[in-house]
């Protein structure tokens, strides 16, 4: 088992992956916020998190992945009154619409979903846990964090205090003992459709304080990698720390892993901005395989541009990968001198997760068989699989054949007979006829074979 090392926020530096519980690891990665259909940028974590699960499962791991679904905050509030629909239909619409859309990406689900809404018990009492610790505060039925009473509140985002502005809005101004106190529990609010009843009152939970109490309950402290992206650092997470810290005395997670931004238009991606690409749109421009492959290619914490350019320059790279595995034999013996590229490839991912580095490693793995292929050696599919799994490509590792249509198959058998002619000519004219027509011939020894052009 490799020693994997992970690029830890909290210290700025690589940590190694150090299991609380052999070999069990624990993942937690905030999902979204349900209040619309999700966008590309919505997907990097969702891809990079679930592509990290099958890494470390490949170095023997038990991983459990958690991704949350915010399925209470104040943007679903104002989208559904905006649409004249109960906030908890539409929130339960907008997660269906993720499954669906995440689905798309063909990495199979988290291993738990825990959503806020379910988990209000829990969240009750880790406020109640503060409250009594002196680390929080009733004021006119809202529950605040006194982040003066957190000596290493900004550890994580390392920003002045008097820079840590909560975006809360002005409203709770009056009520805070200090500005940079942030909200754990607000009071129901005329027109809020949905909330729960609590010690200090009815209404429903700040948005930190939910995934605080969701990794607490499903992964318990000090649990292995708690993800998300780049933009969580301050105060999604700055406050997650102090809260769990303040409330338990121990660290949530040992090491923090955010993910870059995915930008349009040299922005990030979001819809507060309006520069997004709904990822339902982008899998029907590009496919899965293309937007995948694209992802891998940059490292998980350097931002990534959305471009056609770039969707259609990993389309082709695609198409390299699904070439050579066509070339392959699956019923040939691995081929020999070839498993160090499959080490150099996983020593990559344990590096940080480097997987633009690992994909670089896959195709000089491809070179080399192509090479070899094209000197007449026959080669079978060896480690490749493996490669293919941990970057989420496994698909192109089986032929998708379609069935030709008859006139199809009929220029097929006139070309093989044109072959057995040695009328040559008229046999490459035919091959060109069926490329025209979306179609390509494959001679192999079992005789042609007929596979459709992407």
């Amino acid at each position: 088992m490799r020693e994997v090392r992970i690029h830890d926020t909290l210290t700025g530096a690589p940590q190694a992956l150090e299991p609380r519980d052999p070999p069990k690891v624990g993942i937690y990665a905030c999902g979204p916020t349900v209040y619309a259909p999700i966008h590309v940028g919505n997907a990097r974590p969702y891809v990079v998190f679930g592509l990290l699960k099958r890494f470390l499962e490949h170095e023997g791991n038990e991983v459990t992945l958690v991704e949350n679904v915010t399925d209470v905050n104040d943007k679903i509030y104002d989208a559904a009154r905006e649409r004249g629909m109960p906030s908890a239909q539409l929130a339960k619409e907008m997660t269906q619409a993720y499954v669906e859309a995440t689905d798309r990406l063909g990495l199979g689900r988290p291993d738990r979903e825990p959503k806020a809404s379910e988990t209000i018990s829990d969240i009750i009492a880790l406020i109640q846990a503060l409250i009594d610790g002196g680390h929080a505060y009733v004021a006119g039925g809202d529950v605040y964090f006194r982040v003066g009473s957190f000596e290493d509140y900004g550890k994580l985002s390392n920003r002045p205090l008097e820079e840590m502005q909560q975006g809360e809005g002005d409203d709770a101004a009056d009520r805070k003992e200090s500005p940079q106190d942030f909200a754990l529990w607000k009071g129901r609010k005329e027109g809020e459709d949905t909330w729960w009843d609590a010690p200090w009152g009815q209404g429903r939970p700040g948005w930190h304080i939910e995934c605080s109490a969701m990794a607490e309950a499903i992964l318990g402290l000090d649990f292995e990698v708690h993800g998300g992206g780049s933009d969580l650092v301050f105060p999604h997470h700055e406050n997650e720390i102090a809260q769990t810290e303040a409330a338990r005395g121990k660290a949530l997670a040992h090491v923090w892993m955010h993910n870059g931004m995915v930008e349009m238009g040299a922005e990030k991606m979001a819809k507060s901005v309006g520069n997004i690409r709904l990822l339902n749109v982008a899998l029907d421009e590009f496919g899965r395989d293309a937007i995948v492959m694209w992802l891998v290619g940059a490292h998980y914490r350097k931002p990534v541009a959305f471009s056609e350019a770039a969707l259609v320059d990993a389309g082709r790279a695609v198409q390299r990968v699904r070439e050579f595995t066509r070339r392959l034999d699956p019923d040939a013996p691995d081929p020999d001198g070839l498993d160090d590229y499959v080490e150099r490839f996983f020593d990559a991912l344990a590096d940080d997760f480097n997987t633009p580095a690992a994909r670089a490693i896959l195709f000089d793995w491809i070179a080399e068989g192509n090479r070899r292929m094209d000197a007449g050696e026959v080669l079978g599919r060896g480690r490749l699989g493996e490669m293919l799994y941990a970057l989420g490509l496994e698909d192109l590792l089986e032929e998708r054949e379609e069935k030709a249509p008859d006139t199809v198959r009929r220029l097929a058998d006139e070309r093989e007979a044109a072959r057995a002619a040695r009328d040559f000519a008229r046999a490459d004219q035919i091959r060109e006829e069926l490329a025209e027509q979306g179609w390509e011939v494959r001679d192999t020894p079992d005789g042609a074979r007929l596979v459709r052009k992407e």
